[in-house]
């Protein structure tokens, strides 16, 4: 080898060396953090474990059972009178293959479920509340409730 070579080679050991210096203070200080995490973590389980050992008891305060009266005439509506919903009515239904619907154009008829003169169905946020029939006021249309649906029987329906 030329000194060169020789010289270069030394230059790079004691740089080699501080590498290994280096990357071993790394190690022991990645290995002493580690550790320090792991005590903590296995101190702050063994805290909420403890916890969980010696539970406590909560105290609730009683409540006063408000009287229920059957006409309604307690309850404030004032709360929900401004909550919008969507009112619906329904002609009827039918159901078809995506054939016959991409079949259809101006002037096709589809037929419903439903037979001349049998009452409509009015739905508010699609639950069914009344039957009525098609009326026109003023050259606009409209509906005419002819029998409204009950909260119990609403309910019955949903089962």
């Amino acid at each position: 080898m030329s000194e060169e070579e020789n010289s270069a080679e030394n230059s790079e050991e004691p740089v080699a060396d501080d590498w290994a210096a280096a990357l071993e203070e790394q190690t022991e200080a990645e290995t002493s953090d580690a550790d320090a995490d792991w005590g903590d973590a296995l101190q702050e389980q063994a805290e909420a474990e403890s916890v969980v050992e010696n539970p406590q008891t909560a105290e609730f305060q009683e409540l006063a059972e408000e009287k229920a009266s059957g006409s309604g005439d307690d309850v404030n509506l004032d709360v929900i009178l401004d909550v919008p919903v969507t009112i619906s009515m329904e002609i009827g239904r039918t159901r078809i293959n995506i054939r016959n619907l991409l079949q259809l154009n101006q002037g096709s008829v589809v037929e419903l479920d439903r037979l001349a003169g049998e009452p409509m169905d009015v739905l508010v946020n699609g639950t069914l509340i009344a039957h009525g029939e098609v009326v026109v006021v003023n050259e606009k249309f409209g509906i005419r409730l002819t029998d409204v649906i009950s909260p119990s029987e609403r309910v019955k329906r949903l089962t």
